[in-house]
């Protein structure tokens, strides 16, 4: 089987920039605000002195000593608990995602998966069906769900955590969208029913992390269960029209590993793409954030 090898970066940010990277840290403008984070792939040198990271930074998150998970913010200039940037793409994709400071370093939006918000539009508008079914899983603050959705897909958007689940249909709603099926359940179980239902999607949108809890303190550990869940997603999608994106952060995991997983699950893999994404600073430097692969059949 064919497969392209690729290195993908977002081209449509305006309301997002990576400023500068280094030191396991990094400096990013969302929107009119610059945050600084912890970052543990930017071992170089920052290209900026300190002080300039801290005299343009609106708020600086500093980790926990005993628990490196978690931290807080320190605010250095005047910045709203939550606010919104947007995103539009070539196809016309609009979407108004809420971001907000959160305990655990994150913000609600990973801004190098915009290339798969634009591979899902233009996906599903090619797709020779007028609903496509899409199954979201481990589908956190629910960007992709919403590119779906605003592309005309039925939409199944699936995650543990409740309150990240509100966090989506807030994004949802304002990007003046309606109608994404909400589900807060463990993703295993879930797809496991949906296996015994007969069910089947147009397409499957998978963004697991390498450790996670169900609702009910299920386990999910990347490594030891993600081959038996893309068994069950080969039995899931509709065989004739379909497409699949697979995203993993695991440090340890390369994309030869997600091809390997994929083609070793699914009967027929057409026009596979696997790498990495990253994000660029204004000095060139990349910054790889995790690595993917996807397929489509049209």
């Amino acid at each position: 089987m064919k497969e392209t090898i690729l290195s993908l970066t977002p081209q449509n940010w305006e309301d997002y920039e990576l400023i500068d990277t280094g030191g396991f840290e990094k400096l990013e403008r969302f929107g009119e605000f610059i945050l600084s984070r912890p970052e543990p792939q930017a071992i170089w040198d920052k290209s900026l002195e300190e002080n300039e990271w801290k005299s343009m930074a609106h708020a600086i998150f500093s980790k926990e000593k005993n628990n490196p998970e978690k931290g807080h913010w320190n605010e250095l200039k005047k910045i709203p608990h939550n606010w919104q940037i947007s995103y539009k793409n070539q196809d016309n994709l609009k979407l108004r995602l809420n971001l907000a400071m959160t305990s655990f370093k994150h913000i609600g939006l990973f801004p190098e998966q915009a290339v798969n918000w634009d591979y899902i539009t233009d996906t599903v508008k090619k797709l020779p069906i007028k609903q496509p079914k899409i199954l979201n899983l481990f589908a956190y603050t629910g960007a992709a769900s919403v590119a779906a959705r605003g592309t005309g897909a039925e939409v199944t958007h699936l995650d543990s955590v409740k309150q990240v689940v509100t966090w989506s249909k807030h994004n949802m709603e304002s990007s003046g969208l309606e109608g994404i099926r909400w589900i807060v359940d463990d993703a295993m179980k879930f797809i496991k029913r949906e296996v015994r239902r007969g069910n089947k999607y147009h397409g499957i949108i998978l963004d697991p992390p390498a450790y996670g809890r169900g609702p009910d303190g299920e386990k999910w550990i990347l490594e030891e269960q993600i081959n038996e869940m893309l068994k069950l997603c080969a039995e899931l999608l509709e065989p004739e029209h379909h497409f699949l994106i697979l995203n993993m952060y695991s440090l340890s995991f390369s994309s030869i590993i997600a091809a390997n997983l994929v083609n070793c699950n699914f009967k027929e893999v057409n026009n596979a793409e696997h790498g990495e994404l990253y994000l660029v600073d204004r000095f060139e430097k990349k910054l790889p954030l995790g690595i993917f692969f996807r397929f489509r059949k049209l």
